[in-house]
């Protein structure tokens, strides 16, 4: 109300999939509902601020698609990706019924050094650093033939900026349009430490998901057009960078 600032970025939501089983009526508040009380706030006191809500891959649950783009079915498979669709729905009413400027993003999966280790990517890299330092004996996980469009959270921040830069409010698929599986990821995390994962890895069945998304690969046509879209940081950078910093945090142990 009293800075009306030129650009609000909402990246708050409750993000973990299997959480959002457990915890369905929070996640949905926070990753739904809260953005319908965000634009309202928009409306009511600074109708000429730009507003990005990033989207989720996961609001693409049951595609049955090679690729996905920005017409692409909803089919949701968790509270989560509900409360993804409802704030794209919310984001489209507001900027069609109210002429807000709101921009948004479907951004398939983002990884980075500072994921919590409750995520697949960060559990894995933090498991084997622990290993290679003898720190811990094996990594248990589920399922490990899903493939992922695996990005870099820090190239996706960027890139929304940059979308908010855009004289039109628009919604744009960001992707790798890549995938790769989780055991790759593995395979390739260990290899960077000269070890062979299928000594460490060991599959616990309690921890695969109540629900199976597909696997989804981003098509990121419309951006490359609009804002010459590009992919900076492939997996095995991603990996590397992750890597890097879990190792660093063992040199002087």
């Amino acid at each position: 109300k009293d800075i009306k600032p030129d650009e609000i970025y909402n990246f708050a939501d409750q993000d973990h999939v299997r959480w959002s089983f457990e915890i369905p009526s929070y996640s949905f508040d926070v990753t739904g509902s809260s953005v319908i009380k965000i634009l309202e706030i928009i409306k009511n006191y600074s109708p000429n601020t730009k507003f990005f809500q990033p989207f989720s891959s996961n609001i693409f649950g049951n595609s049955l698609s090679k690729k996905q783009n920005e017409n692409e079915k909803f089919s949701p498979l968790s509270i989560y990706a509900l409360g993804k669709v409802t704030a794209y729905y919310a984001c489209k009413m507001y900027k069609d019924v109210y002429g807000l400027k709101i921009y948004g993003a479907i951004f398939y999966n983002h990884e980075s050094e500072i994921r919590p280790e409750e995520y697949v990517s960060r559990k894995i890299t933090k498991s084997v650093a622990r290993i290679y330092y003898g720190k811990q004996k094996m990594l248990y996980l589920g399922d490990i033939k899903t493939k992922i469009d695996w990005g870099y959270a820090k190239d996706y921040v960027k890139d929304a900026w940059k979308i908010m830069q855009l004289k039109k409010p628009d919604f744009f698929v960001i992707a790798t349009g890549q995938t790769h599986s989780i055991e790759y990821f593995i395979k390739n995390c260990f290899s960077y430490v000269g070890l062979d994962y299928k000594k460490y890895l060991k599959i616990n069945k309690k921890l695969i998901r109540p629900s199976k998304t597909s696997s989804l690969k981003g098509d990121t046509s419309k951006a490359k057009k609009f804002f010459k879209y590009k992919v900076k940081t492939n997996l095995k950078k991603l990996i590397q960078i992750m890597m890097d910093d879990e190792l660093s945090k063992y040199k002087n142990d």
